[in-house]
């Protein structure tokens, strides 16, 4: 039986995350589309003109908890993965604390100065009183949308994704409900919208809030220093501005093209433009979930230096969201007419520029996809300039250099030809970075995903076992003859034959069980890593064990941790 890794450990944990977070992506954004259809329905299209009047408001939300959430759950999963759970609780704690002041902060100013916010958001008259009394309740929200999002993406990688996934659907279902009820039955008006939002977050947020109360949460709320915190929080912002700043760049990218757009094709280009985005919208949905299952996985692997799991994670993520890309184009392109019945244009006048945009349009979703994921990996393997640099030449600066340029070339086919060279344009920056960087570190990085070649003078074993006592005591084998010093490898075969049977013997449910040993002149190193009860050889005495005990003995350090469900125990034992 030749040993190997089969990844079945791996594709159960990246099957855990996905489906929670695709579904939760889904309702999210499903409620968007209820909201404006129950809001249109009821109170007529000119309140439905308010909601795309906030819009800028709430991108700037979006780019604030973004920022807090995507940065601290990166940087706290890092420390995790490198056994340093107090830095880990720090940087949850400031998390949570920081996005509390800010978000408090927005609304105190919003409530004192309303007239400053209002001028940003709406220039009409007519719309202003609308909008003052959906901007007023919607403040109130804030402090809960923006807790609930950072809490959720902690609780995520704390492996509680039922727990987050169930928050998000009881605050759009909620959220939808109370529209219906606050605006139907109560004749609130515009601001019964608003009212269903912020009630809709309180509730989620207090269910969300029962993770604090679990036995078996790991991340832990700890006194912090004012000092200390300010470097963690530049740390914070650092690490997620590069997915933050997509909604800053998106907000001046569509004020910059729809000026482009009105110029050549009056309000039918921007009625065009509506429909491409919100084509994109809904591709990135699939899109978003695939990367949000990614990025904890990625994060974990690669600072354990286990790059072969990183490589197997980035491209079943990317066959996933290649396969979304496939469906979308193709069916845009071939049916056209399926976004217009989904957002109900139905102005004659409107459709056969629509429809012609729509399907060239779709031209972009399949490189969009590819480079959307990419963004969000490069995040995840902390290479922060390249993500800041995509993100910048994908969100802004290729889609309105394009769209200038083809819209004098070719009027109104070549501004929606510019999106699909936009995403060509990015994916080719990606290529030719990784041939760059391939040659300037002679292969130390190579592939689309700038795969880390491991240490050539190290040896290494990979190998997933089946949960049983066979496999465990066919594995020792292997280590002992694996290693190349004969004692050192005596000793660590009977210690981990001993470890794996135990690790047996406390679950009952247990499929599969990683084991990677890496062996050099210098030290063999030795992981473990398996779902199910853990066990840490240091401070764990159930198991009386002369082979353990003579592990302990022989090992210079034993580190051990839970990382999103998974236990993983680090063994080094220096020659």
């Amino acid at each position: 039986m030749p040993y190997e890794r089969r990844y079945n450990l791996l594709n159960s944990k990246f099957k855990e995350f996905f489906f929670p977070t695709l579904l939760a992506a889904i309702a999210g954004n499903f409620a968007i589309l209820a909201d404006a259809f129950i809001i249109s329905a009821l109170l007529g299209p000119m309140n439905l003109s308010v909601i795309q009047s906030m819009e800028p408001l709430v991108q700037f939300i979006n780019m604030v908890y973004w920022l807090i959430g995507f940065g601290g759950t990166i940087l706290a999963t890092s420390e995790k993965a490198n056994f340093n759970d107090k830095k880990a609780n720090y940087i949850f704690t400031i998390s949570l604390i920081s996005i509390i002041a800010i978000s408090v902060l927005i609304m105190v100013l919003g409530l004192l100065f309303p007239d400053a916010f209002l001028q940003i958001l709406c220039n009409s008259s007519q719309l202003k009183p609308l909008v003052f009394e959906y901007f007023k309740y919607y403040l109130l929200a804030i402090p809960f949308i923006c807790f609930f999002i950072v809490l959720a993406y902690f609780a995520k990688i704390d492996d509680f994704v039922q727990l987050q996934f169930r928050a998000f659907l009881i605050a759009n279902v909620l959220n939808v409900i109370f529209d219906v009820v606050f605006i139907q039955y109560f004749n609130m008006g515009i601001g019964g919208a608003a009212w269903g939002l912020v009630l809709g977050y309180l509730i989620a947020t207090v269910y969300l809030c029962t993770y604090f109360f679990n036995s078996k949460r790991t991340l832990k709320l700890i006194k912090i220093e004012f000092n200390k915190s300010m470097k963690y929080m530049v740390d914070i912002c650092k690490t997620g501005f590069p997915s933050s700043s997509i909604a800053l760049y998106q907000a001046i990218k569509l004020a910059i093209i729809n000026f482009i757009i009105l110029g050549v094709m009056a309000n039918v280009g921007l009625v065009a433009f509506n429909m491409c985005c919100n084509t994109s919208l809904l591709v990135s949905i699939f899109i978003f979930g695939t990367s949000q299952s990614l990025m904890p996985i990625v994060t974990v692997y690669f600072q354990e230096k286990d790059y072969n799991g990183v490589d197997y994670v980035a491209r079943k993520s990317l066959k996933i969201v290649v396969a979304f890309g496939i469906f979308f184009t193709a069916l845009f392109m071939l049916f056209p007419q399926t976004i217009l019945t989904i957002f109900s244009v139905s102005d004659p006048s409107h459709i056969p520029s629509v429809m012609n945009a729509v399907r060239i349009f779709s031209l972009c979703l399949l490189a969009y996809s590819i480079n959307f994921l990419y963004i969000f990996y490069i995040q995840s393997i902390q290479n922060m300039r390249l993500a800041n640099i995509l993100t910048l030449l994908n969100g802004l600066v290729f889609p309105v250099i394009f769209v200038f340029l083809f819209s004098i070339i070719w009027k109104e086919n070549g501004i929606w030809f510019a999106f699909v060279v936009s995403e060509i344009a990015t994916l080719l920056v990606i290529y030719l970075y990784s041939v760059y960087l391939n040659k300037k570190t002679q292969g130390e990085y190579s592939g689309f995903f700038l795969k880390k070649r491991h240490n050539e003078n190290e040896k290494m074993l990979e190998y997933t076992i089946h949960a049983n006592e066979n496999d465990a005591v066919y594995l020792s084998k292997q280590v002992r003859d694996f290693v190349m010093d004969e004692k050192t490898g005596e000793l660590v075969s009977l210690a981990m034959k001993e470890l794996l049977i135990y690790i047996l013997e406390i679950n009952d449910k247990l499929d599969w069980i990683d084991v990677i040993v890496r062996d050099n002149d210098k030290s063999t190193i030795i992981s473990i890593k398996h779902s199910g009860i853990g066990y840490n050889p240091q401070t764990d005495t159930e198991l009386n064990s002369k082979h353990i005990d003579n592990l302990i003995s022989i090992s210079d350090n034993i580190d051990y941790s839970q990382i999103l469900g998974l236990n993983n125990t680090v063994i080094t034992i220096k020659k």
